[in-house]
């Protein structure tokens, strides 16, 4: 891996939305890691965490990587390891009947996505950390501590990296009690400010679903209150965020252009996206989520009307 193959990122300053929730976020956040503090974005999915993370380490204005916490990252990955190894051989057959023989190994070390971003001061964006298993996230303590990056102690070289003066961290993860996600180490939690992302208002969310969409902001109004009035109305868990909002929105925007829209298909398109969102138990659940998105569409219908 090369510092070439982190750079490139399509993410615009065009993609982040300004709304006062937004923005207030974002300035305080851009404050702390300026100051060269990590900042961690937490919260449940749908609330932003990782475009506001594109968008910081966008202002923050050095090159950016993007690393995805999962159960199976290692500290190899994260350093580097020997991937392989170089081999030589010399032959010596100046006389027919004597050989000589000269061989040598030496093995190829590829430093890690951390280690590069350590080294040349790259922000690095670590989406979903609490993924990633506690004793492999150990490795940022000497960073944000000491600003030092430790090494395989069996490297030729020094065995530790001084963190470039510009690197910066920002953290993204999801609440603990989501499948998939490891409790955080205390050690790790005390280094970095911690930022909460709840879900957004309404606001937000109407900005952003034109956005996405490219519907007009009455329209996409229409389809967020018709959303967080489903969001509210379940008891039970659910997963029904802006995301709802934006698919339903892009999906009536194309059938509209693709002349394939009437109510009957809106209502059916609804509830298959906010069916695909909740996570329900048993059948009466199941039934209830089906009966209020029946009554929602019933009641747009009758204010547009």
């Amino acid at each position: 891996m090369n510092i070439e193959q982190l750079l490139p990122m399509e993410f615009g300053e065009q993609d982040f939305v300004n709304t006062p929730y937004l923005n207030d976020i974002a300035l305080r956040a851009l404050t702390y890691i300026k100051a060269g503090f990590p900042v961690n974005l937490s919260g449940p999915a749908g609330t932003g965490k990782t475009t506001m993370a594109l968008y910081l380490a966008l202002k923050v204005g050095r090159p950016v990587a993007l690393l995805h916490g999962n159960d199976g990252l290692s500290s190899t990955n994260l350093v580097g390891g020997n991937f392989g190894y170089k081999k030589r051989m010399k032959i010596d057959n100046y006389i027919h009947s004597v050989q000589d023989f000269e061989e040598s190994l030496q093995y190829q070390w590829v430093e890690g996505m951390l280690g590069i971003a350590c080294r040349n001061g790259i922000t690095l964006i670590y989406d979903e950390f609490t993924r990633s298993r506690p004793e492999i996230n150990n490795l940022l303590l000497s960073i944000v501590e000491e600003k030092v990056l430790s090494l395989p102690g069996w490297q030729k070289e020094k065995n530790y990296i001084k963190v470039h003066p510009e690197f910066r961290l920002i953290f993204t993860s999801n609440p603990e009690e989501y499948a998939g996600v490891h409790r955080a180490q205390i050690a790790l939690i005390d280094r970095m400010i911690n930022l909460e992302m709840d879900r957004f208002d309404r606001e937000t969310e109407i900005a952003i679903t034109a956005r996405k969409s490219g519907l007009p902001e009455e329209e996409a109004a229409s389809i967020v209150d018709l959303v967080r009035n489903f969001r509210e109305s379940c008891n039970f868990n659910n997963n029904v965020s802006v995301r709802s909002s934006i698919r339903i929105a892009q999906i009536f925007s194309f059938t509209l252009e693709d002349a394939s829209y009437d109510e009957e298909f809106f209502g059916k398109i609804v509830n298959d996206v906010l069916m695909s969102e909740i996570r329900y138990g048993d059948s009466k659940s199941y039934l209830k989520a089906r009966e209020i998105i029946k009554k929602l569409l019933v009641s747009k219908g009758s204010k547009d009307e």
